[in-house]
């Protein structure tokens, strides 16, 4: 990414998280977390992505009411940004935690299995 489309996308990403914390009032959306703004080279698409708080249910319907409001939050974001064109808003659910949640797990899991192994090798050691 550029430097304008960096600086251009932190801009969104606190406009976007301030309009869904004061002025979106559905409460499907619960406790939204945007974790990043991915924007196009022309600047003509933002793709949004976002993190619930709670369980996958709550996830799809938040990321359906997004989907649903995203009309105002471009219209309310237009008005806010400097810039010619506001971005098409895409929402997109962000799996980054889950998927680093899950490789910890598996590299605890393998860190255990590796510790048994060498306790065992070296209680064999004493036993002979």
């Amino acid at each position: 990414m550029s430097i304008k489309q960096e600086r251009v996308a932190g801009i969104i990403r606190k406009e976007i998280s301030e309009l869904i914390q004061f002025n979106l009032k559905d409460p499907q959306i619960g406790f939204v977390t945007i974790t990043d703004v991915a924007l196009t080279a022309d600047l003509s698409i933002a793709k949004v992505y976002v993190t619930f708080l709670g369980k996958d249910a709550r996830n799809e319907a938040g990321l359906k009411a997004l989907n649903r409001s995203k009309g105002y939050l471009r219209s309310e974001l237009a008005k806010r940004l400097s810039i010619r064109k506001c971005p098409e808003l895409i929402f997109l659910h962000d799996d980054a935690l889950e998927k680093g949640n899950r490789i910890e797990k598996i590299l605890f899991n393998i860190n255990q299995e590796q510790k048994e192994r060498e306790e065992r090798l070296a209680a064999e050691d004493k036993g002979e």
